[in-house]
């Protein structure tokens, strides 16, 4: 006789240990409340909302007020110069019921145009000669025209040599490294207390910078960067706040060749 409770033992064997009824749905496995509570969007609320919003318009509208704000000072200024020098005939607030900004600096900017093209001719500079060699027999006056006259020949020039790399130097003590501008060449002598090749560097302060300081720094110790001299003066003013895209140090090859 065969053994029915022995294969009665294998069927049950065989069968799942966890069956479902046909017909009933299956349900995912639950997921931690942890994760649940990550993945829900985050509401901000009325006040950081309206926080938020306020910020942006400060972003939006201060650099636009503060540039009218410098430009209105300027004029005013200009115009509290000159017109009281303008006679008042030809003054037109005296003829206007209201007054006109910016009537001093359009007279300014007349009569530079107009001296300019007065000694552009032979009489003009026959003129000029004669007022630089009276200014250049003065003892002070001498120096201080004879330098400013350099620095604004320099500045306006077509060709100008002045701010012609961005750089990175050592300043001012070493592993602390400083934007500086290469303006031009270093004097023999200085060259010659250093013992090789110097640039001229100036670097600027922050936020101003007209102010800084004059370094002469062996060419060896400087690195050259593939930045705009425009993108350099703003990181400088910023602060470091706005920075351009991308500065690259230059390879050797191309620091010798723009040197």
């Amino acid at each position: 006789m065969p053994d029915f409770g022995h294969g009665k033992v294998l069927l049950n064997m065989s069968e799942p240990e966890n069956p479902q009824v046909p017909g009933s749905d299956t349900q995912p496995p639950s997921q931690p409340p942890e994760d649940a509570a990550l993945k829900r969007p985050i509401r901000l609320g009325l006040g950081v909302r309206l926080r938020n919003y306020f910020l942006a318009g400060i972003l939006i509208t201060a650099p636009v007020s503060l540039t009218f704000y410098i430009a209105w000072l300027f004029i005013s200024w200009v115009d509290q110069t000159v017109l009281p020098l303008v006679p008042p005939e030809y003054n037109p607030d005296n003829y206007l019921p209201f007054s006109i900004p910016g009537i001093g600096l359009i007279i300014v900017l007349l009569v530079l145009t107009l001296i300019g093209a007065l000694t552009a001719g032979l009489f003009g500079r026959l003129t000029r000669q004669l007022m630089e060699s009276v200014l250049n027999r003065l003892p002070i006056v001498r120096s201080v025209y004879s330098a400013i006259k350099q620095v604004i020949e320099t500045v306006l020039a077509n060709q100008s040599a002045a701010f012609r790399d961005c750089v990175l130097v050592e300043f001012p003590r070493a592993g602390a490294w400083t934007l500086g501008f290469v303006t031009g060449a270093t004097p023999p002598e200085v060259e010659t207390a250093i013992g090789g090749d110097a640039l001229t560097i100036f670097v600027p302060t922050t936020p101003n910078p007209t102010s800084g300081y004059l370094i002469f720094v062996p060419r060896k110790d400087v690195i050259y960067l593939d930045m705009s001299i425009e993108d350099g003066i703003k990181l400088v003013v910023s602060g470091g706040i706005v920075a351009p895209g991308k500065a690259i140090a230059k390879s050797p090859s191309k620091t010798t060749a723009s040197a």
